[in-house]
């Protein structure tokens, strides 16, 4: 195994490219566990580096043996090395680039009655990421990400997805963005309201369904929530004004996947 001591190695600038955004289609993966999902995934990963005091871990090994069998060269690396290549304030055993999924369109509207979850202008990454996480575990069909929101590939959204970004089909609409899309896909649209929606548990999630689910603070857009065909509310207590838009995007999916099971049919 290739060793790299030096922090004016080309490698260097690789990552922190990847990690700012700045490189094309590269995204960077942070930790051993979301660099073993991207294997299990199937993403394409270009390198990978590890930590020379740890590469003798049993895990560390067996990993570095997988990107080998895939063709994938991993350098040793040392201690500052390793805190030059990653982003997170304790440096990580294993980091990587890898190429980022091609979007399909055709998987994240398969199914007899998709539920699509769509955050728009969430620009927290880590509430992209856990939202990512929580559409996948509820059973949704996938995630459009839409707007102003943080870049889902982006490696703290990835780190908040535990992997889910490389297992969920996923759209990507930057910029403006019309939800007759949506509708194209034969979805009804339902628009999550911090007031002056329906309740949420008196909302019909069962058929096919896009949710929406607006960023911190301001939520959606006054425009999105007049052309939503349904707005639903999640009932608070007085004197609390809005949820933590990856927890309302958890109890939006919850209550669709707790009527689809109760229906007879499948979460999904």
């Amino acid at each position: 195994m290739r060793r790299i001591a030096s922090r004016q190695n080309a490698i260097v600038a690789r990552y922190r490219d990847a990690a700012r955004g700045r490189a094309d289609d590269v995204m960077l993966l942070d930790g051993a566990h979301l660099v073993s999902d991207a294997v299990e995934a199937g993403v394409r990963l270009l390198e990978a580096a590890v930590a020379a005091d740890r590469q003798d871990d049993v895990e560390v090994r067996s990993l570095v043996a997988r990107l080998a069998a895939a063709g994938v060269e991993v350098v040793s690396v040392t201690a500052p090395v390793m805190a030059a290549l990653s982003p997170v304030r304790s440096s990580s055993v294993f980091v990587a680039l890898a190429v980022r999924p091609r979007q399909d369109e055709a998987a994240l509207f398969r199914g007899a009655r998709p539920l699509v979850v769509v955050a728009v202008d969430v620009q927290d990454p880590g509430n992209v990421g856990a939202i990512l996480r929580v559409a996948e575990a509820g059973g949704a069909a996938g995630l459009v990400v839409a707007g102003a929101s943080a870049d889902p590939y982006g490696w703290k959204a990835l780190r908040g997805s535990m992997g889910s970004a490389l297992r969920l089909p996923l759209l990507v609409r930057k910029g403006a963005w019309d939800p007759a899309e949506l509708r194209r896909h034969k979805l009804r649209v339902v628009a999550a309201a911090p007031r002056d929606g329906r309740s949420l548990f008196d909302a019909d999630l069962r058929g096919p369904v896009a949710i929406l689910v607006g960023g911190e603070g301001a939520g959606l857009p006054g425009g999105v929530l007049a052309d939503a065909d349904e707005r639903v509310t999640i009932p608070m207590e007085p004197g609390v004004e809005s949820l933590n838009a990856a927890v309302a995007a958890a109890l939006l999916v919850y209550e669709a996947r707790r009527q689809r099971s109760t229906d007879g049919g499948s979460p999904a």
